[in-house]
């Protein structure tokens, strides 16, 4: 008998409200083996990822540069650099400059954090990483709890370590949102799947604060509500999940208060990165011609980046085709939303990121790989040498999804 032949374990749900308040207490305890396992795989990964981004300051330093890129600022990328424009002069931008792109686009929820941590930190992106690693750091573990909701210990810790080895790892690391994210909305299905529902909608209420999808999480915590059959669902509890809506509608109206437009954070996609709502077919037919396109004018790095989108979309696909034939409707609601939100776009973008959130992912993937070696083994030979290739394209500020 498999290890995934084993029993799966007792989900420890919370029917009473004693036990119910008690749900968080629970979680300070100290760390069992599979919470000992996830920290060492994140800890012991830490390293590679830091030693990559830096070394690629000096791999493609432009011959002849005086001096490569330093550590800091190989971290200093991207959306960071609009994470730290909000948290340093909020939506306005530099009052010198100017947002070099429409802010609304980004959630506050982060830059909230950032500032927050730079007050202690000093530092700008050393708040990000610190951000990044200790959020990190609890998202590990809570994927393995919600993995040992259901299966044996050892799927949680291979999920884990999928995760940890995915192409786009890198961005679990550095100042973006996905390790914060990924943590709250961890620890909020938890929540759900033990019946601790005002902890389930408050988790949810700052996971909307972070990223949009948020309200996704929030559609498959609703879901999980009304499809409990367990005692779970008391309806008493569904004022809680409703206070999760909060965060976005009071978002929305500061924008609208800002520029008059209720939909500013959509405006602002379409403004600042040309991200427009079309049929699939087209949103599919755009991201194909870009990635296979030749000729005077092609990046070529994009080229081979939107390839990795349409692989991500197809997994997302597949994904939640799978999480509806298992009847796991919340968690296909949560996959399926993000897929259809993504798969809308003019073009497929930072799917391969969007993996990082989807924790069923990981969870099947660990599944299979323990029951069949081989695919553990092609896993390890085939995707996670990608790991490196993304973590190196991230600190030389080429787009890495």
């Amino acid at each position: 008998m498999t290890s995934t032949d084993a029993e799966p374990a007792a989900a420890p749900f919370a029917r009473g409200p004693a036990e119910a308040s008690a749900a968080p207490r629970r979680w300070l305890r100290p760390p069992a083996r599979g919470d000992r396992a996830a920290l060492r795989w994140w800890l012991v990964t830490r390293p590679a990822i830091f030693l990559l981004v830096g070394a690629s300051g000096w791999v493609f330093a432009a011959d002849g540069a005086a001096k490569p890129t330093s550590y800091l600022g190989t971290w200093d990328r991207w959306d960071f650099k609009h994470f730290r424009t909000i948290a340093e002069y909020g939506y306005a931008g530099n009052p010198k400059s100017g947002p070099a792109v429409p802010l609304e686009a980004f959630f506050p929820g982060y830059p909230a954090a950032l500032h927050v941590v730079h007050v202690f930190v000093g530092s700008w992106i050393a708040a990000g990483l610190l951000i990044s690693l200790v959020c990190g750091a609890a998202a590990v573990v809570l994927l393995s709890r919600v993995a040992g909701l259901d299966h044996p210990e050892s799927v949680g810790e291979r999920a884990v370590l999928l995760l940890l080895l995915s192409p786009p790892a890198v961005f679990l690391a550095a100042g973006y949102t996905e390790a914060l994210f990924l943590m709250l909305a961890l620890a909020a299905w938890l929540c759900a799947r033990r019946g601790v529902w005002h902890w389930a909608g408050l988790l949810t209420a700052a996971a909307l604060t972070v990223r949009v999808n948020g309200a996704f999480l929030l559609c498959a915590v609703a879901v999980e509500f009304l499809t409990a059959k367990d005692g779970r669902r008391r309806w008493r509890d569904a004022p809680w999940i409703v206070i999760g809506a909060l965060p976005g509608l009071i978002y929305m109206a500061y924008l609208y208060r800002r520029t008059g437009d209720w939909t500013a954070w959509n405006s602002a996609q379409a403004t600042g990165w040309d991200r427009h709502l079309v049929g699939p077919v087209q949103a599919f037919t755009n991201t194909w011609h870009e990635a296979f396109k030749t000729g005077p004018g092609t990046i070529l790095n994009f080229t081979w980046m939107a390839r990795w989108e349409m692989v991500a979309v197809l997994v997302g696909v597949l994904l939640t085709g799978y999480l509806l034939r298992k009847r796991r409707w919340a968690e296909a609601t949560y996959v399926g939303l993000t897929v259809v939100s993504l798969g809308i776009s003019s073009t497929y973008f930072s799917v391969p990121r969007a993996t990082l959130l989807w924790w069923p992912l990981w969870i099947v993937l660990a599944q299979i790989t323990l029951k069949y070696r081989a695919a553990f083994t092609g896993y390890l030979a085939l995707i996670a040498p990608f790991a490196v290739v993304f973590a190196l394209l991230f600190g030389a500020g080429r787009w890495a999804g």
